[in-house]
């Protein structure tokens, strides 16, 4: 669990972050599981885009990926999702909050 000003920091981090990924019509699967929890493992934070044609809206599609990939929900702004895991990996982009 993060404070509240922790959270504020890694928005502040995400917003000068690119999307790495997009959630569409097909919504959560096994396939974007995989792949963002890679990306977890070398970045620790990521943002993710949901499209207008996704099953779910952001808030709903952050909060089951955070759960499936045992990450940390920071925030759901608009369309966009910040998810952040610590990574162990040792060439792996380190976030300090």
């Amino acid at each position: 669990m993060f404070t509240s000003k922790e959270r504020a920091k890694l928005r502040a981090i995400a917003s000068t972050e690119d999307t790495i990924m997009q959630v569409g019509k097909a919504g959560v699967n096994e396939n974007l599981i995989k792949a963002l929890s890679d990306a977890l493992d070398k970045r620790e934070l990521i943002k993710i885009s949901v499209l207008d044609n996704s099953p779910d809206g952001a808030f709903e599609v952050g909060e089951e990926l955070a759960e499936k990939l045992n990450a940390e929900f920071i925030c759901a702004i608009g369309k966009k999702v910040v998810l952040y895991r610590k990574s162990d990996k040792k060439n792996a982009r380190r976030i300090e909050y």
